[in-house]
């Protein structure tokens, strides 16, 4: 039996009963069943390098010992599972360690809401309170921008397939271009001039929401000076920077925050994906105390309480009690760089662009559809990587940040044999 056939029949349930929504495993046509560090395994046993990381989810790799047995043990003892938003034993303990962590060191001064458990909870929750402060209801927003999949956040991103998906008008933002989004165009200068000129359409906006790095579309960095001058402009206008870090942030580019090497201070942050530590659902969104206006229940949702990824979280913190996890995150990420630059190098025929930074990092490949032949080969060869931009160019690399350096060189000779492959066919 061939292994295409194999796999039709091991997806034969998904493809029966679930949705025609699903996406990631028509990709990945198997049936996963254990994961540990930066490799996962099916039911067959087959092995795979995980170049994914549930979408940057899990930072710290699959199945942590210590967040792993903490957990266990929580719910052993039969710890509080659902809280909403009561105080317990774990909320507290996270909120002081984050503060002690994160917070304190970079004098950094926020509250902390836990908005609901996903990225587009915390991104809605920024927009709402930006609204909410200055009393404007227009929000701009960057070109290929993605901030999540409710209507507040898809009215902020760029990807038009997802933008139709929401079925009504989404109002009371504008796209500005991201940096470097047309060769030899100062971005910064098209912004600013919007914003002077009364007769530009564009009227005061409540705030600015970018992504340092953006993730789903297309891994384009935008430069410290880029975000410097975004970060001014918000200063001279009034005007509230949030800084969606739900993929980028978490240690991803090699600092916890990934604006962090710009030396901008925003007004609101929204974090999600890694910062539960294990995989589980949770977000929080960082708020200047003077922008903290909400009233009791203003913004809230049922699961914005989850202890088990409390726990989680707060072991995850540990890594960020010295700067040694950050040094190998960026020292990998010279690591990967060079990797990348020497696979457009050789292969010509990928027609490669360099994109992103620390461990999140792709080659654009301007060749219709070979991204996504890439990948579907490297997954045949047992390496998870994705795509990403908005026609799928980019191969786009999100390995946990535990990831060995054998992993990591193991995975990008995956990629290189599926390389060759694609292309001498």
């Amino acid at each position: 039996m061939t292994t295409a056939v194999l796999n039709e029949s091991k997806m034969k349930t998904f493809e029966e009963i679930e949705s025609a929504v699903r996406s990631y495993s028509r990709g990945w046509p198997t049936v996963f069943d254990k994961a540990k560090g930066y490799k996962l395994w099916d039911t067959d046993g087959r092995e795979y390098i995980d170049f994914f990381a549930g979408a940057g989810t899990l930072n710290y790799g699959h199945n942590d010992d210590a967040m792993q047995e903490k957990i266990i043990n929580y719910i052993k003892n039969d710890g509080i599972i659902h809280s909403l938003d009561m105080g317990t034993t774990p909320r507290k303990e996270f909120l002081e360690q984050f503060k002690e962590i994160i917070l304190k060191p970079r004098n950094l001064d926020y509250k902390i809401m836990f908005p609901g458990p996903t990225g587009t909870n915390t991104v809605e929750s920024a927009l709402k309170i930006a609204r909410k402060v200055t009393g404007r209801d227009t929000v701009i927003s960057f070109t290929n921008a993605f901030h999540g999949m409710t209507i507040g956040s898809l009215s902020v991103t760029g990807n038009s397939f997802k933008r139709h998906g929401a079925g009504v008008p989404l109002h009371h933002t504008v796209s500005m271009p991201f940096d470097d989004y047309v060769e030899d165009q100062d971005s910064i200068a098209y912004l600013e001039r919007f914003l002077e000129d009364s007769g530009s359409g564009v009227a005061l906006p409540a705030a600015i929401i970018l992504e340092t790095v953006q993730g789903e579309g297309g891994i384009n960095a935008a430069r410290m000076e880029w975000l410097k001058k975004v970060d001014a402009i918000c200063k001279r206008w009034d005007i509230l920077l949030i800084i969606d870090d739900v993929q980028a942030g978490n240690g991803r580019t090699g600092t916890f925050f990934s604006f962090e090497p710009a030396g901008i201070n925003p007004d609101v942050v929204c974090l999600s994906k890694s910062i539960g530590g294990f995989g589980l659902p949770m977000a929080i969104t960082l708020i200047k105390p003077e922008y903290d206006q909400w009233g009791p229940g203003e913004h809230n949702g049922t699961f914005r309480g989850n202890n088990l990824a409390f726990i989680a979280a707060t072991e995850a913190l540990s890594n960020w009690k010295t700067d040694d996890f950050s040094k190998d995150i960026q020292a990998k990420g010279d690591l990967l760089k060079t990797a990348v630059n020497k696979l457009i190098e050789k292969y010509p025929v990928l027609k490669g662009e360099a994109r992103g930074r620390g461990l999140m990092q792709g080659i654009a490949v301007h060749v219709d559809g070979l991204a996504e032949a890439i990948c579907a080969e490297a997954f045949k060869r047992g390496l998870i990587v994705e795509t990403s931009g908005p026609a799928d160019e980019v191969v786009k690399f999100l390995p946990p940040l535990v990831i060995d350096q054998e992993g990591l060189e193991k995975g990008l000779e995956i990629l290189e044999d599926s390389i060759k492959y694609v292309t001498n066919k």
